[in-house]
């Protein structure tokens, strides 16, 4: 590429006039490429989010890897051999048991909501903190002892407790359904009802969590759920997340029938992969917005061709070569793309910015688990963004560039 050509190829990048602002066809190219650049950027950064926030609130209180028992009963009796075994395997670094079973939840009133009711073992249990949800404590303490003594202590989510107006020294009842007892007058069935202290409030940031769950004691969830001195399984760390799988698998061969796993991504396998697909859905639709900018190139350098026809062959019949043609018209292109790919970056990179702090999109908790639009870019898809962009681009100038390359002298000087 010589000085020559870069030169004549900013010349008609410019207005007839000679002004130093580009053509308005051209500035219509560019603003097409800007606009479908910046939508790539704000949307994949957003589904990256989506992906991300859901990630890190799902695990706040779900293991890597959960351990659980085939069966009817779906309760783990000899948990402590399997226990043993499981830390055992390579790339666990955290085990400890758990109870999970479903009641109903009330605090004195008639009105009552069903509740996931989740057991585990107690800060000085000695075993270890598989999960982080202790660290999302936002009023009281995760702590299952209460103040006086009488009562088992029990830690619920903000909005349960918003919702019943009961806060850490209030008292709630949960009912169980395991065990009904049998009323000697009526011959008919009750629940078992237990009375608990609120010792502790959290928070999650995850409707779910925070509006339908319950942490107790590991012996009073036992007590809770009917299954005497058994789990209902086993929670894992591990040292790599993104490797729980192949953890998952390790843990099911060493310990083999009746166990068996599910690691975070199994058992989330369809939210992600539907928020996987609707990243790739998104993408393509919006990279069809840089593709019909592709083609406003195209016009755009077919109509400079058109309009220097003449010039073009001014130049061919002063010695100037076909290729150096071709590569003048290149450098239009690439240069529409490249500044048009450069403006779209920082206006998404502003927009992304802007949604993620000032929240602009507001989202249903209860149906989104999340209530605003979180925004992450990863500099891979900012590359693949920007090579397409130009290489589209690119493309897009071969036909115009092939035709003014292909002018002849004569009939081009003629053709005014």
């Amino acid at each position: 590429m010589t000085r020559l050509e870069l030169a004549i190829a900013w010349r008609y990048l410019r207005s007839r006039r000679g002004s130093k602002l580009l053509s308005f066809i051209s500035v219509i190219a560019i603003a097409g490429v800007v606009i479908g650049v910046s939508a790539l950027i704000i949307i994949i950064g957003v589904m990256n989010g989506l992906q991300h926030d859901l990630r890190e609130k799902i695990l706040v209180g779900s293991p890597d890897i959960r351990v659980l028992t085939y069966g009817d009963d779906l309760k783990m009796d000899s948990w402590h051999f399997a226990l043993k075994r499981v830390r055992e395997v390579p790339g666990v670094v955290a085990a400890a048991p758990f109870v999970q079973s479903e009641g109903a939840m009330n605090a004195g009133r008639t009105y009552a909501s069903g509740v996931y009711v989740v057991g585990i073992p107690g800060s000085g249990s000695g075993f270890p903190e598989v999960t982080s949800i202790r660290e999302h404590a936002v009023r009281g303490k995760f702590s299952f002892e209460s103040k006086d003594g009488t009562h088992h202590g029990v830690v619920i989510g903000q909005l349960l407790a918003s919702r019943f107006n009961v806060w850490p020294g209030d008292s709630i009842n949960l009912i169980s359904v395991a065990g009904l007892q049998q009323n000697a007058a009526t011959g008919g069935y009750v629940p078992r009802v237990y009375r608990y202290e609120v010792t502790g409030v959290f928070q999650t940031g995850m409707y779910e969590y925070d509006n339908a769950y319950v942490y107790i004691g590991l012996k009073a969830a036992q007590e809770f759920a009917g299954i005497d001195s058994s789990v209902t399984g086993i929670e894992v760390g591990t040292t790599d997340r993104w490797n729980a799988g192949t953890v998952a698998t390790a843990i099911t061969d060493h310990l083999g029938f009746p166990y068996r796993t599910v690691d975070w991504q199994e058992q989330n396998h369809s939210l992600f992969q539907a928020l996987k697909l609707e990243k790739l859905g998104m993408g393509v639709i919006l990279l069809l917005i840089v593709i019909v900018a592709a083609f406003n190139i195209v016009s755009t350098l077919s109509m400079v061709v058109h309009d220097k026809t003449r010039e073009i062959g001014i130049l061919k019949a002063m010695g100037l070569r076909s290729s150096s043609v071709r590569n003048i018209f290149l450098v239009q292109g690439l240069v529409i793309g490249a500044v048009g790919t450069g403006l779209g970056l920082v206006l998404g990179f502003a927009g992304a910015l802007a949604l993620d702090k000032y929240k602009f999109i507001k989202l249903d908790p209860s149906v989104y688990f999340i209530d605003h639009l979180p925004v992450t870019t990863q500099p891979r898809d900012v590359i693949l963004i920007v090579v397409a962009s130009l290489l589209i681009a690119g493309l897009a100038t071969l036909y115009p560039a092939m035709q003014a390359a292909k002018l002849y002298p004569v009939d081009a000087i003629r053709s005014e």
